[in-house]
């Protein structure tokens, strides 16, 4: 190769590496080593079209939403790490009624509500989990404690409440939960079940989550849920538990899901999506409509968002809707159906 060619060939590897950075500005590259801000969250996806919800509860969603986002986006703005940003947001959402997770979780054919939370630092793969909570106002913050007071990963019940109470988290009594909404979810429910007629596919649905890059490079992933609606015998979904229904490392990328959690858990559906990143070269939104058309084959459905080191992310989802919305520097946008 001549002086010239070489001199040619190096000109035009450059110029090619100019354009990828012009075409993805949120990620990053060899001119611009500083991660961008990304934060992520979803609240629940399910089998409603845009004529099965009412204008005003769109609205009140996407408001919802962009709370958690702003709350979130906040903390990463500030200097702060993805593991704060996400618990800051997903505490938004456990909050306001409208999703199942916190106030607004479904009640257990006992007529309970039982919560699960779980959170995990991208930086070194540490994690916390709670299952079966029914006094911690916060699920996902009795989950932090977990992580960062305790040598465990997961705790249940009695157990996890007198630990959170130990932590100084907020206890409530079980009736702070109620809400008339999920109240009749259950009614129907049981008229189902005395009928013996299938539960509707909604049913498996509501968790929340987010996942987070913070200026460090660093990626964090948080679910939090009520489960589903007419549970029994303490049955335990896919969102505590780590690479079935969260999932986060820098190694690869971080991933919350929603859906059916019998098929995430059976799928290990989060360390799935992550697994491919990092072992198959396929990018985030390659590897996350794989891991969600198998768990389809299977015969569950759902939805995960995730996220790479680099900032790169995807939503993917095989229910008609998922509540979603992502912010950046570049961007601040939520989402409630599949055509938008």
């Amino acid at each position: 190769m001549t002086k010239t060619t070489c001199m040619l060939s190096l000109a035009v590897m450059a110029l090619l590496g100019a354009c990828q950075s012009l075409a993805d500005p949120s990620t990053v590259s060899a001119t611009n080593p500083t991660p961008p801000l990304v934060i992520l969250v979803h609240g629940g996806a399910g089998s409603v079209g845009p004529n099965g919800m009412s204008k005003e509860d769109q609205a009140a969603y996407r408001t919802a939403l962009g709370l958690a986002l702003d709350t979130g986006y906040a903390v990463l703005a500030k200097g702060g790490r993805s593991l704060d940003a996400v618990q800051a947001a997903i505490v938004t959402m456990e909050n306001n009624p409208l999703f199942n997770a916190g106030k607004g979780a479904v009640f257990t054919a006992e007529g309970k509500n039982e919560l699960d939370s779980s959170l995990m630092d991208g930086r070194n793969r540490n994690a916390g989990a709670v299952a079966g909570v029914t006094i911690v106002k916060n699920p996902i913050l009795a989950a932090r404690a977990v992580m960062d007071k305790s040598p465990h990963v997961m705790m249940a019940r009695d157990g996890a409440e007198a630990f959170a109470k130990e932590q100084g988290l907020d206890i409530v009594p079980p009736s702070y939960f109620f809400t008339q909404k999920r109240w009749d979810q259950l009614e129907r429910a049981r008229a189902r079940a005395k009928a013996k007629a299938a539960l509707p596919a909604s049913s498996h649905f509501g968790t929340v989550g987010a996942v987070a890059l913070d200026a460090d490079g660093h990626i964090a992933a948080g679910t939090s849920t009520g489960g589903m609606t007419y549970k029994r015998f303490g049955r335990i979904g896919d969102s505590p538990i780590i690479g079935a229904g969260t999932y986060a490392s820098d190694l690869s990328c971080a991933v919350s899901a929603t859906g059916w959690g019998e098929f995430f858990i059976r799928g290990t559906a989060a360390r799935d999506i992550c697994a491919r990143v990092q072992w198959s070269n396929a990018t985030i939104q390659e590897a996350a409509d794989l891991v969600l058309a198998d768990l389809k084959n299977m015969g569950g459905t759902g939805g995960v968002l995730a996220l790479t080191p680099k900032g790169t992310y995807a939503f993917s989802f095989t229910t008609q809707m998922m509540f979603r919305g992502v912010k950046t520097a570049n961007r601040d946008e939520v989402y409630i159906f599949g055509d938008e």
